[in-house]
């Protein structure tokens, strides 16, 4: 399941990707697939194992073109191991509303980052993620949880600010609010056959439109993103010195 969306977020084979706080790594597997060079870093050595073993499969499997390269790596998002103007693209998906010092991790990324490269952000969506915390403490009273919700001209202001130029901006995932509402309002720490009928129910509805992709649940969640899509996706770029100076 994507939240950056490759069609407004534009990735040619052969560019340099960094996946920031990569998690299970699902933008890094689909940057991999269009050929790029990818460096997934994230801070849990456990998530990252995982994620090396996927790059390892998909490389056997054939589904990264030839050419396109994969390393998982942990590492520190303030202080990341890489020289300036390391990477084309960056992606930080649902990472910044977790980190105290959300400046400096965006301080690090505009550092890495060509002069020209592209930058995609994605946090909870101001709305949505507010009924979340209103409904449990425990959604995000939990060590390394979210400490704070944004509104979108906040985060697009912290990235003017980083020296980035935002470009475009939507909202993703309207079909998963209503899960995670249900998942706060029954007990959010409550999994599996221990989970409340409502949420395993709404659940079984979101793996079937992942896996098979219906056209009415498309259709639905193109509708619902506007309204209440869980996620707010910011693109930018980082302009050249001469026009940073205009």
């Amino acid at each position: 399941m994507l939240t950056v969306d490759f069609t407004r977020f534009p990735l040619a084979p052969g560019d340099r990707v960094l996946d920031l706080g990569c998690g299970a790594g699902r933008h890094a597997f689909e940057c991999y697939r269009r050929g790029a060079h990818v460096v997934a870093l994230d801070r849990n050595a456990d998530e990252i194992r995982e994620v090396a073993k996927w790059f390892a499969a998909m490389d056997d499997e054939g589904e990264a073109p030839a050419g396109a390269t994969a390393t998982a790596m942990e590492g520190d998002a303030l202080a990341l191991p890489f020289p300036d103007e390391s990477f084309d693209v960056v992606v930080i998906s649902e990472v910044m509303e977790h980190i105290p010092d959300d400046k400096g991790v965006l301080a690090e990324m505009v550092r890495v980052l060509k002069p020209g490269g592209r930058i995609a952000v994605t946090v909870p969506r101001y709305g949505p993620e507010k009924v979340c915390w209103a409904l449990s403490d425990a959604y995000h009273e939990v060590e390394g949880g979210h400490i704070r919700i944004y509104r979108g001209d906040e985060l697009l202001g912290r990235m003017r600010e980083a020296g980035l130029r935002p470009y475009g901006t939507h909202h993703a995932h309207g079909l998963h609010s209503p899960y995670w509402w249900l998942k706060c309002a029954f007990g959010v720490h409550r999994e599996g056959d221990d989970a409340a009928l409502p949420v395993r129910a709404y659940h079984k509805l979101l793996v079937w439109d992942i896996v098979k992709k219906p056209l009415a649940t498309r259709v639905a969640e193109r509708a619902l993103d506007p309204l209440i899509g869980k996620s707010f996706v910011a693109y930018a770029t980082k302009p050249h010195a001469r026009e940073a100076a205009a």
